[in-house]
C-alpha cells in the first residue's frame, strides 16, 4: 500500500509530466530489428527535441512521447505510433516525424502517406475486450 507522500510524489511527477492533459500519446520504435539503432536513436532525438521546441511536450504541451525497444513490426521502421488515433507510421527519419508533427500531433491530420495500419483506441463505453476465446 503506498503512503500518502507516495501518492503525492506521483501526482506532483505526473502533473509536471502532463498526464492527465495528454491529447495525443506518440510511441517510436528504436530497432534494431526495424531499423538500425543509429536510426532508431536519430528518429527519437529529433522527436523530443522537436516537441520541446514548440511546447508540445511537458505539463502544459498535450503531447505524450514514449520510446520504445520494440513494437513488433519489424520492418521498415522507425515505426511510430499515434493515440488516440491509433495510427500506425513507417521508415520515420526526422524529415517524415516533422510533417507527422505538424499534420497529425498539432493539427489533428493523420499523414496518409506514411501510415500502414490505423486501429484508434475503442471509447470507454465500449471498453470490453472481445477475446474470443477468453473465459472467465
Amino acid at each position: 500500500m503506498k503512503s500518502e507522500k507516495d501518492q503525492a510524489e506521483l501526482k506532483k511527477i505526473a502533473r509536471s509530466l502532463g498526464i492527465g492533459h495528454i491529447q495525443r500519446h506518440i510511441f517510436i520504435c528504436l530497432g534494431p530489428d526495424c531499423c538500425s539503432e543509429k536510426e532508431g536513436k536519430k528518429a527519437w532525438d529529433f522527436l523530443k527535441t522537436r516537441l520541446k521546441q514548440l511546447g508540445l511536450s511537458g505539463s502544459e504541451g498535450g503531447v505524450y512521447r514514449s520510446k520504445a525497444g520494440c513494437l513488433r513490426v519489424c520492418t521498415q521502421g522507425p515505426i511510430a505510433l499515434v493515440y488516440p488515433e491509433g495510427t500506425w507510421y513507417s521508415r520515420m527519419t526526422p524529415e517524415r516525424l516533422e510533417i507527422v508533427i505538424q499534420e497529425h500531433l498539432i493539427n489533428g491530420r493523420v499523414v496518409k502517406d506514411f501510415i500502414f495500419e490505423e486501429n484508434p483506441l475503442i471509447s470507454p463505453k465500449d471498453s470490453t475486450l472481445n477475446a474470443g476465446t477468453a473465459q472467465g
